[in-house]
Order: structure tokens, then C-alpha cells, then sequence
């Protein structure tokens, strides 16, 4: 991870300079229950950067341990958008590869007195778990010999009990101060078809006790993780103590990533899919990974903030201008200029010959003329953008106005001087005239216009859909965990003007663009043609960000 140094930085070094470790080896181990977000993209960055800075390896490995919520449609997903930021795994592993050796490993705990089958149910067993300020209280089926519970757990495997019916959990200390050391649950009974192991089990191990094994199994070093699991290291190092693994991975946590107007949860994310407060997972509002790709960002700008971002301890909420900042820096030299008119006004040049039309040069982006020039059509009629055009303008408004002249961008001054209105009122149409001496780059020095607009030909342009967006989610405190508990819930806070969706014009030279190719509009921002809706009939533009930008990066 260039650029950033960083408290996990500093722990592989020692460890590595110590001889305590003598690789580096990471994993990024999502669930597959949805799909990936920019906050995964945090600890994609980490894993995978760390591990090269030290010539390590990094695994991705699905924990797929929750059949009920999980799909292939995720796994294929999350392959996707890791390799899609620029990342090669030296391992792609699941959870459900190593469910025997989970099992055999529960059978040790249960012979060694650690652990035992119990018939409380969820509630009941969270009852009994006690509270912050008090103890829990031990359940009645704690004491079970071992043979009984080698007997039940076998049961439990062979499908002999109802969901729910019996559990097998660790027996460590149910007056811990810690919660999580209060004989968590190890396996649950399940009877659902896995996407990775059909029916072949009934019983799945819970999380916090397959992660660490999985860990130890592969040979991790370190396992990076967001500080939402610090108390759970304890239950982590004895699972891994307890179940005799030979690795010793090293947990260690790192503060979330959280934008402003953004939702980070899999949970939510997934409840505006299912209720279509958006077409998808990769909706350009979504802050998924395909959502943002979809939008028009890059992999590196995407790498270039996280890496801005650092890595620390505490959870820091950043404002999404920053992440805008970094898809602009990364645009501006890469992205073709051209100009596109999103709510068109007709304007025809009167005094230009009809039937007439000549081809003007243009640069494709003037930060990198070797890019070249490209060659725009002007005739007689042409569309310029409706806010371009005032009747009735305020001081200092220098765009079009009856009587007043301005430039049009890598063509000719213009003047208005008349307004065609329809029968409502309505303005339909601008008739000016035009100096064919003072076309840009002949040198014309003999007055001066202070507006200049942009405009496409109207014979020759391609129409064109064009899709703005604003924040999805308008309040800050979408995410945080009171907001369930109060009346209102995070989508309450969804902005029903979100979307705007316009139909316009582009320069014909935009025919033939192919998904994802990205272009600079003039004066409008930074847009990707939309890869799902998109055809031969009408290219669809998603706007992926303006031009101005309040952030400054410190």
C-alpha cells in the first residue's frame, strides 16, 4: 500500500524484522450475501496493498457459513469487483472447503470438556447471557458428559433435530465481563441447501467460530478486520488455542470507512434492491462497487481515496466531495472533451446559408494536446443549452439575451435578435445572426464577448439520455445504530430526487461509443456511457460527477 504508512505497516515490519513472522499473508474474506460496498474496498486496498508492500500473498475467501442469505449470484459478483480494482488473489477459497475440518475440530473441544450441545432456544439463550453490568447465568444443559453430547452433536449432523432445536456451543466463562466469551454458539442447526454444498450438511458453524480456523487453515498471518470485532479477539484467540491449530494468525483491527450520505450496511443495501428504491445492486446510486463502477468511476480513483483516507483505529466519517475529488483528478487527463446539450433550445443563424455546413476544429482535451483535434459540423440551425438563453437577464448575466453577443465554443460570435414564442407563451426557438469573422483560431481580435456557450449541430447530432444523480440518502444518520430504534428508519431519508433523467443531444462524432467509455461535457462534468441501458438507438450518459468541487484535499 504505497503512500501511506500505517500502524499495520508498522506491526508486519517488526513482526518480519523480529523473525516472529517470516511472510506476510492476508486475506479479504467477505460474506456472499450481497455485494461488495466502498467501504469493502477499504479493506480490499489494505489486504491486498500490505501483502504486496512486504512481496506477501492475499486469499479471497467467501465465509459462507449462512446458507439462508447467501448466493452464487455474489460470489460471481465479489470475483468481479476485486479484479476489476486491480487485484489478482494468489487463493480463492470458501468457508464450506473446510467444514469437515470445523466439524472435527468441534468434536475436539467436545472431548476435551470445551464445549457441549444445548436445547435452550435463541431467546432463551439470550436470556441467560446476562447483560453489560451482569453475569450470565449457566444453562441447565451445560454439564452434559462428553459422551452425551459426542452422541447429540452426531445427531445433529445425521439431520435428527429441527432447526433450532439444539446448538453446540463453547463453554469458556458465562461470568466474563466480555459478552462474547459467555459460551457463544459454534453450530447451529440449519436445513438448507448450501450454494456450495448442496444438502450435504444441516448443521453450519457460526461465524466468529469458523473465521478463525479458516484463518489458522490457510496460513494467515495476519487478519486484518474493522474494530466492530476488537471484542471478539478473545473468542478468536481460543478458538484457535482450543482447536489446536498449528498457524497462529494475528487479528488485528482498523477503523471503518464511512461517507457522508452514504448507507454501509449489506442489510440496507439489499432492502432498496428488494424494494426497488433502485433498479439493482449496480444502480449508479448505490455505493456498491458495480453501482460506482456502473456510475463512471475508475479503479484507481477508488484505490487513490482509500489510500487518502489512511488506516487507523478510529472510525472516521469523510465527505463524499473528497471521494468526487479523486474521480475528477483521475479523469481529467484521461476523459475526451465534447459538448452535449442536456435540455436543448433550437437556435438558427439566419444570415448562414441554408443548406450549407462546414466542419471546425476542436482539441480532445487541451491538458494533453498530443490527444489531437476533433472535427464538429456547424450549419445553419443548432441546439444550445435552454439555461444559455434569458430574455430578461439579471446584471452580470453574459450568456444569450436579446441584443447581446456571445461566443460559441470553437465556432463564431452570435447575436440574438429575435424570440419565436407558441401560442402559450412558451420560448421555442432563437434567431440570431452570425460574424464569419470571428471564428475561433483565426486570430480575431476586433471585439470582445464575455460569454461563451457550448452547442451541437442540429442536422447531425445524435440524440442522447442523460442521467443526473444526487445523494440517495440525504441524512448522516442513516447508519448509525440508533436509527432503528427510533420511528424513523434510514429510508425515510431516501432523496425521491435522486435521479433526473433528461433527453438531449451529443456531437455526432459520440456514435459508436462502447459501455463504460468516459467524456468531459463542457460545463456539465465528468459522464460514462451507461453499460445496461445503452443501445444503437440512444446512448444513455451517467453523469458521474460535475466539474466544481467544494473539496480541497489538505
Amino acid at each position: 500500500m504505497d503512500n501511506s504508512s500505517n500502524f499495520i505497516r508498522t506491526i508486519m515490519k517488526e513482526d518480519l524484522e523480529s523473525g516472529k513472522r517470516n511472510n506476510v499473508y492476508t486475506r479479504f474474506p467477505p460474506e456472499p450475501n450481497g455485494y461488495l460496498h466502498i467501504g469493502h474496498a477499504k479493506s480490499i486496498v489494505i489486504n491486498f496493498g500490505l501483502a504486496d508492500d512486504f512481496n506477501g500473498k492475499t486469499n479471497l475467501r467467501f465465509d459462507d457459513t449462512n446458507p439462508l442469505k447467501e448466493d452464487s449470484e455474489y460470489v460471481e459478483a465479489i470475483k468481479e469487483d476485486v479484479a476489476w480494482l486491480g487485484y489478482n488473489w494468489d487463493g480463492l477459497f470458501f468457508a464450506s472447503d473446510y467444514f469437515e475440518e470445523m466439524y472435527s475440530r468441534a468434536i475436539l473441544l467436545i472431548k476435551k470438556g470445551k464445549a457441549y450441545v444445548d436445547d435452550l432456544s435463541a431467546d432463551e439463550i439470550r436470556q441467560y447471557r446476562g447483560t453489560l453490568t451482569e453475569p450470565g447465568k449457566e444453562s441447565p444443559y451445560r454439564n452434559r458428559s462428553i459422551e452425551e453430547n459426542l452422541v447429540l452433536f452426531e445427531k445433529m449432523r445425521k439431520g435428527e433435530f429441527e432447526n433450532g432445536e439444539k446448538v453446540l456451543r463453547a463453554k469458556i466463562d458465562m461470568s466474563s465481563p466480555n459478552i462474547n466469551l459467555r459460551d457463544p454458539v459454534l453450530y447451529r442447526v440449519s436445513h438448507a441447501t448450501h450454494h456450495n454444498t448442496g444438502d450435504a450438511w444441516c448443521i453450519y458453524p457460526m461465524y466468529a467460530f469458523a473465521h478463525p480456523l479458516e484463518d489458522a487453515i490457510e496460513g494467515i498471518t495476519h487478519s486484518l478486520c474493522t474494530t466492530e470485532f476488537e471484542d471478539q479477539r478473545p473468542l478468536y484467540n481460543w478458538v484457535i488455542e482450543e482447536c489446536e491449530m498449528e498457524n497462529k494468525p494475528q487479528q488485528i483491527e482498523f477503523g471503518r470507512l464511512g461517507i457522508t450520505n452514504t448507507v454501509m450496511s449489506k442489510r440496507k443495501l439489499k432492502q432498496l434492491v428488494d424494494e426497488n428504491f433502485v433498479d439493482g445492486w449496480d444502480d449508479p446510486r448505490m455505493p456498491t462497487i458495480s453501482g460506482l463502477r456502473r456510475k463512471g468511476y475508475t479503479p484507481e480513483s477508488i484505490r487513490e481515496f482509500v489510500k487518502e483516507t489512511g488506516v487507523s483505529k478510529g472510525s472516521g466519517l469523510v465527505d463524499e466531495a473528497m471521494l468526487e475529488h479523486f474521480v475528477r483528478e483521475d479523469l481529467k487527463l484521461k476523459a475526451p472533451r465534447t459538448m452535449g446539450i442536456l435540455k436543448p433550445l433550437k437556435v438558427v443563424i439566419t444570415n448562414y446559408p441554408e443548406g450549407q455546413s462546414e466542419m471546425l476544429d476542436a482539441e480532445i482535451n487541451p491538458e494533453v494536446p498530443e490527444m489531437g483535434v476533433r472535427q464538429i459540423p456547424f450549419s445553419r440551425e443548432i441546439y444550445i443549452e435552454q439555461e444559455d438563453f434569458m430574455e430578461n437577464p439579471p446584471k452580470k448575466y453574459f450568456r444569450l439575451f436579446p441584443g447581446n453577443e456571445v461566443r460559441l465554443k470553437h465556432a463564431y460570435f452570435i447575436k440574438c435578435e429575435d424570440v419565436i414564442k407558441d401560442a402559450d407563451g412558451n420560448i421555442v426557438e432563437i434567431h440570431c445572426t452570425y460574424d464569419p469573422e470571428t471564428k475561433s483560431g483565426s486570430g480575431f481580435t476586433g471585439r470582445k464577448v464575455k460569454g461563451t456557450i457550448h452547442w451541437v449541430d442540429a442536422n447531425e447530432a445524435l440524440p442522447a439520455e442523460f442521467r443526473l444523480y444526487e445523494p440517495l440518502i440525504l441524512d448522516n444518520k442513516e447508519d448509525s445504530e440508533t436509527v432503528d430504534k427510533e420511528e424513523k428508519t434510514f429510508l425515510d431519508y431516501v432523496n425521491e430526487n435522486s435521479l433526473e433523467v433528461l433527453q438531449g443531444f451529443v456531437e455526432p462524432n459520440m456514435k459508436g461509443v462502447q459501455p463504460h467509455d468516459k467524456f468531459q461535457f463542457f460545463r456539465h462534468g465528468y459522464f460514462n456511457v451507461d453499460p445496461k441501458h445503452s443501445n444503437n438507438e440512444k446512448i444513455v450518459f451517467n453523469r458521474i460527477v460535475s466539474l466544481k468541487s467544494s473539496f480541497k484535499l489538505k
